[in-house]
């Protein structure tokens, strides 16, 4: 039987509880430990596929086609395994799923109520992990914090599932902050105590306190932290401000989180960690010996977290390259207004990031056009492939009406076009193309020599795609089709001709880079990018 350890927060959100679940997940990991992560999030919408980015920042895709939560992307980016649909829970495919119970007649007649319906379904999707995989500790992160409304039934199936597993099964970390006032110089630590006092209502008694400052905490203070909420006073673990998320593990490491939780579950004799990969990363991302500007072209910029894997990513490509990668968010309206080399020229690479909708799409064709004509290193994803593609068409084969029927639904030349799988779908949640799909690429092509093979896999999440119709056209003219899924031969990779790196992917390739695995794509972008300086 897999031990529990659920990850609660409180005070007020946005603490980071996803990073801490990660990186005590990293720790027992790197004892040899099984280790997996799930989110529960209490909102009511089956998943976060159609919530606008500025609303919950990117909706990050698995293997399986899930549309997730974006902590699913820390918990692989730290762990390097893939999560799945299993691995992210909302509160809307909870009650969908016993209503759909009840509208069969499971319950043979009765009420179906909060207790015990939907706790027992809550209960039933924490264990699925353990079921289905052998897994030594499934750590689950509870979303929101204590005290809200929609966290509850949360709360209260933790608090069942403890009394039924037992405590050595089952602890709870919760995560909480220790404001700092300025005008008395001095740590407070009332807010913590109230949010305990908040989870021993639900009937649930915190293990150990992770507490988020931005000064070290003095002895006393644990002291008192330990006593007034009944915890062991090594049991208090202090989460300082960090330089970087990477830096996060070895801090927990040096605080004893994954021993005091070890202990706390009964499980002994693990070797101390080995984090030799880690520690190299962490060397080379921070003693990096050049530094480039990237461009990221997006119309979500106001918010990083819509864009997160695609930053993350950059960080990972940098380390490899040793050198820092300075990303520039350009928002694509304001390139709308003209004048678009005074706001790239200092631009060693450009990256047009994916979106939805015909907003700012005039901007990602100004800079690709600009990165066409001036032999800047490019990088499309999704959206941004799909700009390359009509840019090309417009300017360098002159079909002036060229578009993506997302933009204009009438265009006379849907270079971009809806697939013929998505004309029907009236439903929009979960109905894109999703998840993990084949391509072949082209040998000598730029993709291939990054990759260093030509059979590759990855994730997708669209619902336009290259229209074949023209592919002659665009390849005779320059615009040549370098990674084709073998099984629909669905145009997955476009690359310009006779240009030092100019490279459009209609999958997302950010969603698969990891500290231990940089995806070849942004390695080999940065790689351009440096030697465009």
């Amino acid at each position: 039987m897999a031990k529990h350890i659920f990850v609660t927060g409180g005070v007020t959100s946005s603490l980071g509880k996803g990073i801490i679940a990660a990186s005590l997940a990293k720790l027992l990991q790197a004892r040899g430990l099984k280790v997996t992560i799930q989110k529960l999030d209490p909102y009511i919408n089956v998943d976060p596929g159609t919530l606008n980015p500025y609303e919950h920042g990117e909706c990050y895709v698995t293997e399986d086609g899930a549309e997730t939560d974006l902590d699913l992307g820390h918990y692989e980016r730290f762990l390097n395994i893939p999560t799945s649909q299993a691995n992210n829970v909302t509160t809307g495919r909870i009650y969908q799923t016993v209503i759909e119970k009840e509208r069969a007649g499971a319950f043979l007649g009765k009420t179906v109520q909060v207790i015990p319906h939907i706790t027992d379904e809550i209960k039933n999707r924490i264990s699925l992990q353990e079921k289905s995989n052998n897994f030594d500790i499934v750590i689950t992160e509870i979303g929101g914090t204590v005290g809200d409304i929609e966290s509850l039934p949360y709360l209260e199936a933790l608090r069942q599932l403890r009394r039924e597993i037992g405590k050595e099964n089952c602890i709870v970390v919760h995560l909480t902050l220790i404001p700092y006032l300025k005008a008395a110089q001095e740590l407070k630590t009332k807010p913590t105590q109230h949010s305990v006092k908040e989870l021993l209502q639900a009937g649930i008694q915190p293990d150990i306190l992770v507490c988020r400052t931005e000064h070290h905490l003095p002895k006393e203070l644990k002291e008192k932290l330990a006593l007034f909420c009944n915890v062991d006073e090594n049991s208090v673990i202090e989460a300082i401000d960090a330089e970087t998320i990477y830096d996060v593990p070895l801090l927990m490491l040096k605080e004893k989180l994954d021993k005091t939780a070890l202990k706390k579950l009964n499980i002994k004799n693990t070797p101390e960690p080995d984090l030799h990969n880690w520690k190299e990363f962490l060397g080379k991302l921070k003693n990096p010996t050049r530094e480039v500007n990237i461009g990221l072209v997006g119309k979500y910029n106001e918010l990083q977290d819509a864009y997160k894997s695609i930053y993350e990513a950059f960080i990972h490509a940098g380390a490899v390259n040793e050198c820092k990668v300075r990303v520039i968010p350009i928002h694509s309206e304001r390139l709308e207004s003209g004048d678009v080399v005074a706001k790239l020229k200092e631009m060693d690479g450009i990256l047009v990031a994916p979106g939805f909708g015909e907003r700012g799409i005039a901007g990602k064709l100004e800079a690709i056009r600009y990165v066409r004509e001036h032999n800047v290193p490019f990088f499309g994803i999704c959206l941004g492939m799909q700009c390359a593609v009509v840019e090309f068409s417009k300017n360098v084969l002159n079909i002036k009406d060229a578009n993506s029927t997302e933009v204009d639904p009438n265009t006379p030349n849907p270079v971009i076009d809806l697939m013929d799988d998505q004309k029907k779908v009236t439903i929009k949640g979960g109905t894109m193309r999703l998840g993990a799909y084949n391509c072949k690429l082209s040998k000598n092509s730029i993709s291939y020599k990054a990759y260093g093979k030509s059979d590759i896999s990855e994730r997708h999440r669209h619902r336009y795609e290259f229209n074949n119709v023209y592919l002659d056209r665009m390849e005779a003219a320059g615009l040549m089709a370098t990674g084709k899924n073998p099984e629909s031969g669905l145009v997955e990779v476009v690359e310009l001709k006779d240009h030092p790196y100019f490279v459009g992917v209609q999958y997302h390739p950010e969603l698969k880079s990891t500290v231990e695995n940089p995806h070849p794509l942004f390695v080999s972008f940065i790689k351009a990018a440096l030697q465009n300086k």
